[in-house]
């Protein structure tokens, strides 16, 4: 699988809402730096953070662009849902990935657009 397979793959598993599945896209280690929350490191954080913490309900990530650079992935695009209070969110973001030899995520960093999510 290369890297921008691994990445597109990682937001299929999250919009389907596959807990599982998306935090086996996560090194052991990984950690995940997400605007409004503590670094999230190991798949123990990782896991509690998409099976309860995160506040989107559901949705969909649309990808604009993704640039690879060997190990590196970095993504443009939209999501676009249902927060768990019921509002609609429509939120630009960017997120930086590096991969390790078995193209799971060693770091993650997230950026938006607005302060929605």
């Amino acid at each position: 699988m290369s890297s921008e397979t691994a990445v597109r793959h990682y937001y299929d598993l999250v919009d389907a809402g596959d807990v599982a599945g998306v935090v086996a896209c996560f090194a052991d280690d990984a950690v995940y730096h997400r605007p409004g929350y503590e670094p999230m490191a190991g798949r123990a954080a990782l896991t509690d953070f998409y099976g309860g913490e995160r506040v989107i309900a559901d949705g969909r990530h649309e990808l604009d662009e993704v640039v690879v650079d060997g190990s590196r992935v970095a993504v443009h695009g939209r999501f676009v849902g249902t927060l768990k209070d019921g509002s609609a969110a429509r939120v630009g973001f960017a997120d930086f990935w590096v991969l390790d030899e078995q193209e799971q995520a060693v770091t993650r960093h997230s950026f938006f657009d607005t302060p929605a999510v």
